[in-house]
This record gives C-alpha cells, structure tokens and sequence, in this order.
C-alpha cells in the first residue's frame, strides 16, 4: 500500500478559466493531486461542476475583465493564501482577414482577457504569496509568443506578453519564494481549436475548405503528427506546482509535439 501524500496536499489553487479545454483539464489534474482547487469561470459546465461535487473543488463565478473580478476571485478563499495560480483564461480569435481586419476595440478586447486578467489576478494572488514565504505561479502561454501567425495576429501578441510577463515576475519575485513559469502550448485538442467557432472552423469557411483539412494540416505541422490533450499541458503545470520544480524559475516550456523547430 502507497501511504504516501498527494503531492499537493493541502495546497490552494486558484486556475483562471476553469470551465473547459485546458482549464478543466488543470483544474483535474491540481484536485487529484491533492490541491483545493478555485476553479474561476463565467460558466459552469457539467463537467466543472462533477468536480465541485466531488469536494475538492469550488466554482468562483467571475468576470475577470470586471473592474473588480480580480479581486472577487481571490476573496473566494475566505482569508487563506493562494498557493498555485495558474492564469490560463484565453481566446484566441481567428483572423483569416489579416492584420488590417483587426479593430482596435478587437486588439483591446484580446489583450484584455489574455494578458491584462494575468496581471491583475497575480496581483491580487501575490501579497499572500510573499507573505506566506512562496508560491507558484503558472502562466498559459502559446508558442504564438514565439511563432506568431498573422491568423492570429492579436493572440500572438497578447501571449508574447505573457510569457514576458512571466520572465520579468521571476526576475523580481523568484528570491522571494515565488516562482513564476510559462507554458506554451502548440495546437490543443480543445473547443477554441476545434469546436464549433474555433479557430479551424473560421479558417474553414474563409479558405472554403473542410474543417477536418485545416485540423489536419495543423496536425501534420507537428512531429507527433497530432494535437497535444488538455491533460498533458496539465500534468506539466501540476509538476511545475509542486516541489520537485522549485528551483525552476523564469522558464518557458513548449508542450507541442516538435510544432516549433527547436535547436
């Protein structure tokens, strides 16, 4: 018999877009291994609230681009310290029209839930942390930040700034006990890919060719031949929560399946 404790027993987690895709998938992966995890979302899907049924999990019901949504989500741990944030509330919209479809009020609004939710929820995350002695912070990035796409020209950007973020936070705060990483995700086998609306979808009826061709393209792109699933970005945050990653600080890691050439 293994009596040997999850390896975040007794932690708080608070994940940012929790509901679906890659959130929920980390929202799993942190409550089996042990967290209370605050699962912020709008919405709440069937499948977010099997989790809060379990007990291990409770929904926080936010608007994170509302001027206080910040600060609503953290108060949802009535008093205690959060000890993982994992910012990963996102949209990447397609623009099969190129860089001069996009308005301004559309860079605004990617910007906005991309990057600006990141800043102001580790801000409110961080004074615990540092008054705690430490934590862990994971940022949901894109391999976009490193190979932008014109069809995604705001995403791009806006994950770029995350993952620079993410580098400046773990430059002021890694000697303080906080650890600040990004992941970087290549194509994922998620509703924002795949699902109705999602990026191979709108580049489908733009080029006017199916949908599983455009999927299937993106797929080819990559050494695996295949999309990665929302639990194997997981298990890298969960790994990048715990312990065994405490002296990783600063670092970005491309889960991609070879989608970027790499040296």
């Amino acid at each position: 018999m293994n009596d040997q404790q999850p390896e975040l027993d007794g932690r708080y987690a608070l994940v940012t877009g929790a509901s679906k895709g890659i959130g929920l998938a980390v929202t799993t992966a942190l409550a089996e291994a042990g967290a209370h995890v605050l699962a912020v979302a709008r919405t709440a899907t069937p499948e977010l609230r099997a989790l809060v049924d379990r007990g291990a999990v409770t929904w926080v019901q936010v608007d994170l681009t509302a001027p206080d949504g910040a600060q609503q989500a953290v108060a949802a741990a009535d008093g205690r310290h959060v000890d993982v944030l994992v910012n990963n509330v996102g949209s990447a919209p397609a623009r099969p029209d190129g860089f001069l479809s996009v308005t301004d009020a559309q860079w605004r609004q990617t910007i906005e839930l991309n990057l600006m939710t990141a800043v102001s929820v580790t801000r409110a995350v961080l004074p615990g942390m540092l008054d705690a002695g430490g934590g862990a912070i994971i940022n949901i990035a894109s391999v976009n930040a490193r190979l932008p796409e014109s069809v995604v020209v705001d995403y791009s950007a806006s994950k770029s700034a995350v993952a620079s973020l993410s580098k400046a936070l773990s430059k002021e705060f890694g000697g303080r006990g906080v650890r600040v990483n990004s992941v970087s995700p290549g194509p994922v086998e998620t509703e924002l890919w795949t699902g109705d609306g999602g990026v191979a979808a709108t580049v489908s009826q733009a080029a006017g060719v199916p949908a599983d061709d455009v999927k299937a393209q993106a797929a080819s792109s990559t050494a695996s031949g295949r999309f990665s699933r929302p639990s194997e970005v997981a298990d890298l945050v969960v790994y990048l929560a715990g312990d065994r990653a405490r002296n990783i600080m600063g670092s970005d890691f491309i889960i991609d399946g070879g989608y970027v050439p790499t040296l």
